[in-house]
């Protein structure tokens, strides 16, 4: 991740969260809010209901390479929230199903060039 940075910061990240528009996945949900930066910042949101932390660990992993593989045509200046859908089922998750939202939310919302 090039042009990225992490959301450390619990203030932006919930001004993202409420603040940014919503744009739903069949496995993820993203709030994407603009900022005056020239790089992006991604945050990653996945609930304890989905199982244990080697799981959540593996989404993350999945969603922050699918988020790097995208990135080359991406816009810059946003501050992005990814949220995993509770209702999602995380044996359905693999590489290329998680990849395939991310790129429909990101053209959904705008982001891809």
């Amino acid at each position: 991740m090039i042009n990225t940075t992490s959301i450390k910061d619990k203030d932006l990240f919930q001004k993202t969260m409420q603040k940014g528009k919503w744009f739903g996945g069949s496995f993820l949900c993203i709030y994407v809010l603009n900022n005056n930066n020239s790089d992006n910042q991604i945050g990653l949101a996945i609930g304890k209901k989905v199982g244990k932390a080697y799981k959540r660990n593996r989404l993350k992993r999945l969603i922050r390479q699918s988020y790097t593989d995208l990135e080359k045509d991406m816009n810059y200046g946003h501050s992005i929230v990814f949220v995993w859908k509770s209702s999602a089922k995380f044996y359905e998750a693999d590489y290329n199903s998680i990849y395939k939202d991310v790129y429909k939310l990101f053209k959904k919302s705008g982001i891809l060039k």
